[in-house]
């Protein structure tokens, strides 16, 4: 796999994937993961952009706790590790590790300097508190989790951020949702979409909740706004 390294601000380094493009130069998408690893539908994801004309790096956020590891949604044992792995997360390092990416896509060979993130899940968190506490030059959120216990950092968002909401998030409840909708109305940088009727992961192509129709609307209004913002 296509890889490059990292140094992390208090030390150590990381691995990312790294997909890129026919044609630089080209914006670069931090590609910020579930709580499964850089597996294969973060590679994926990260491959289908390039194809889209972006450079995308895919950091392991989980490199402190099991270097490399790569699980799916496909068996009861796999979601019990990526829930350890969840619970066992440095939300505050990881924020610096991304940050730390954020830097390094901003000067690769063949970058333009425009960075954007996506995050999804975990991830889409992530790329709640990137839109809060860094400089890239936009953020896109997938049914984040626990964003609604960090509204208070949003007057920080300075950069626009996109979020996608499934209505039926198990791990999203309502209320939650509604308190994260409340406190980001009028904020002038955020746009956040609400997809009825699919819950929790519905762009994960191959997933128990993947929904088609949803997936599409949800990317079609990614690509206009990583248009919009990266171009």
């Amino acid at each position: 796999m296509p890889e490059i390294k990292i140094k992390a601000a208090d030390g150590g380094s990381f691995m990312a994937y790294m997909a890129t493009p026919k044609t630089p130069p080209a914006a670069v998408i931090v590609v910020i993961q579930e709580i499964f690893g850089v597996n294969e539908v973060m590679r994926d994801i990260c491959n289908d952009l390039a194809s889209d004309g972006f450079i995308t790096i895919c950091p392991d956020l989980f490199w402190r706790q099991e270097p490399g590891i790569q699980i799916t949604d496909q068996s009861e044992a796999e979601w019990a590790r990526a829930f350890e792995l969840f619970n066992g997360f440095d939300v505050e390092k990881g924020v610096s590790d991304l940050i730390e990416t954020v830097k390094v896509a901003r000067s690769l060979d063949g970058a333009s300097g425009k960075v954007g993130t996506i995050g999804f899940c975990l991830g889409g968190k992530m790329a709640y508190l990137m839109a809060t506490r860094s400089d890239a030059d936009c953020n896109i959120s997938y049914y984040g989790v626990g964003i609604q216990d960090l509204l208070g950092e949003s007057t920080k968002i300075q950069n626009p951020l996109l979020m996608h909401i499934a209505a039926l998030d198990k791990f999203v409840p309502k209320e939650a949702q509604d308190k994260i909708l409340a406190g980001l109305k009028d904020h002038p940088q955020v746009e956040a979409h609400v997809y009825p009727e699919v819950d929790h992961a519905f762009a994960r192509i191959g997933g128990e909740h993947y929904d088609k129709e949803a997936a599409t609307l949800a990317h079609q209004r990614t690509a206009a706004f990583l248009k919009n913002n990266l171009s």
